[in-house]
């Protein structure tokens, strides 16, 4: 059975928890605490030197990191994946798109609201860094406003893998500081998205414990 290795508050840990439940796989969940360290174990950096959650253990005991790389590998041959040569490069293209122009900004912002008690010194550097930040996550709501204005969904008028990679940290953009009124398109998105059959939050508890975590 897949094992992830996975936090619970994590946007990318829960495009794959969607993902997972939403193609019906059976899999265990290991939740990783990532505040104690438990990503920089040897034990954990022997699956993945990268030290980070998502990790998905495969069925041959291989281990497959990246949260956007996983969902690629997981949705092929699925309807959640397209057919047509273009419409998967116009999937990778979000992909990029939502780690490089994206998560770097919305989602940063929202890991700052989970971290625990800062020194003074890390207040100061998030206070100095977040103006830029906010500034960039806005920018990347505004070119997703601009493609949904006219489309149901990201890539050919069909829910798919690009959805749910931009709706991870999309529809908790709030708790990092965004306001998503002045976004109508992409509101209507996110209710889109929120109702597709065995839709989960990204607070559910899925996946099966592991007896053992090893």
């Amino acid at each position: 059975m897949l094992r992830l290795y996975d936090n619970l508050i994590s946007g990318n840990g829960y495009k794959v928890r969607l993902l997972l439940t939403q193609l019906g796989v059976a899999f265990e969940r290991v939740e990783t605490d990532i505040f104690k360290g438990e990503s920089r174990t040897p034990e954990f950096l022997a699956r993945n030197p990268n030290g980070r959650i998502p990790t998905l253990r495969l069925a041959d005991g291989g281990h497959l990191a990246e949260s956007n790389a996983i969902l690629c590998y997981l949705a092929e041959d699925s309807d959640l994946w397209p057919a047509e040569r273009m419409a998967r490069a116009e999937t990778l293209q979000w992909l990029f798109f939502e780690q490089y122009s994206h998560e770097p900004y919305i989602a940063v912002l929202r890991f700052w609201a989970h971290l625990p008690e800062l020194t003074a010194q890390q207040e100061a550097q998030q206070e100095a860094e977040r103006p830029g930040r906010k500034a960039r996550g806005e920018e990347a709501l505004g070119v997703m406003e601009q493609h949904l204005k006219d489309r149901s969904f990201f890539v050919g008028e069909r829910y798919g893998v690009a959805d749910i990679a931009l709706y991870a940290y999309t529809h908790v953009a709030e708790e990092g500081g965004f306001d998503l009124a002045p976004y109508p398109a992409v509101r209507s998105w996110l209710a889109r998205v929120a109702a597709q059959p065995n839709h989960v939050a990204i607070t559910a508890e899925v996946g099966q414990a592991p007896a053992d975590a090893a």
